[in-house]
């Protein structure tokens, strides 16, 4: 199976047409943050003929293969292994400090659910790894069989807004007093076994918001995603625009504040004129969060889940100019 036949890019028209107006230009820099398999970054290059892309991965693995996808492209396209919150240091290491695209597909990628011996997949056995860049850091089955009770408790309510996680912590930690956790099978079968019927029967896979939690927190997603927005925007020029695909609530929900925080007014009430500090420095692009249409779903169920937001920078900061 071809990169191209295995992996098939959300939401890409709309991402290309969204992104569109700020790259024409001879020139413009484009940023897929998540690079994965390449799906995105070579519409992007095949669309925007004068436009560079600049692609970021932490999976050395998807680096290789996306690298072998774009070969075509030679020098306008610039691969880097770094976790896209580290996009301000890649820029500066690059001498880009302005760019006119930045592109987020976020969550896991098709070749890491793809891949029977990552573990981020719920439906087959396989090593509880979980980690994007396997490289680095701890895997999913250090956080499951050393984090005290509390801490587990924490993460699946918060990461996974799973109802039920007192119930299946108290079972792991049973469990990994026994034996401790290795494969992803015995962690479904543990949470079927400690659910109650009636949650069994809501939400697809009871396992999902597990899964979920523990590979947010093994690669900790919710505070890269907390600092790579924020510093996308500071990184676009004037004009420059931003698309950002989230899967779930939590991503979403950060991803609509910081468009809301730039595009507000912040002026004290009762000003007669809005001096340029206060003015929006964003135009939303989205009305709320867009949805792939039926058709898409239809052709690839992983984007079923997917909510899209834009953006267009409209105005320097202050202190960007000072």
């Amino acid at each position: 199976m071809t990169n191209s036949t295995r992996h098939v890019p959300v939401m890409l028209q709309r991402c290309l047409d969204m992104l569109a107006p700020a790259l024409a230009e001879p020139g413009a820099v484009v940023v897929d943050c998540t690079l994965g398999l390449g799906g995105h970054s070579e519409a992007l290059l095949a669309t925007f003929p004068a436009a560079r892309l600049i692609a970021l991965d932490r999976d050395t693995s998807a680096l290789k293969l996306a690298g072998e996808r774009l070969a075509p492209y030679g020098e306008r396209a610039t691969l880097v292994h770094a976790v896209y919150d580290e996009l301000p240091e890649v820029l500066d290491r690059l001498g880009t400090p302005r760019v006119q695209g930045v592109l987020f597909d976020l969550g896991v990628s098709s070749m890491q659910l793809d891949e029977a011996d990552r573990g981020f997949a719920y439906a087959q056995d396989a090593p509880l790894d979980m980690r994007m860049d396997q490289t680095t850091g701890i895997s999913a089955a250090d956080v499951l069989n050393t984090y005290a009770p509390g801490e587990l408790v924490r993460i699946l309510r918060s990461y996974g807004e799973e109802k039920q996680a007192k119930r299946i912590v108290e079972a792991v930690v049973r469990e990994r007093a026994k034996e401790p956790f290795t494969t992803s099978a015995r962690l479904v079968e543990l949470i079927r076994n400690a659910l109650p019927q009636a949650a069994k029967r809501t939400g697809g896979n009871p396992a999902k918001r597990t899964f979920q939690a523990l590979r947010i927190e093994v690669n900790g997603e919710l505070a890269s995603v907390e600092r790579a927005v924020p510093a996308a925007v500071k990184a676009l020029a004037v004009g420059g625009r931003i698309a950002v695909l989230s899967y779930h609530s939590l991503e979403d929900r950060l991803v609509k504040q910081v468009f809301a925080a730039g595009a507000a007014n912040t002026a004290p009430a009762g000003l007669p004129v809005v001096p340029e500090r206060y003015q929006p420095r964003l135009k939303l692009l989205t009305r709320g969060a867009e949805l792939p249409t039926e058709e898409e779903v239809a052709e690839n169920r992983r984007a079923a889940p997917a909510r899209l937001r834009g953006a267009e920078r409209i105005r320097e900061n202050v202190e960007d100019t000072a």
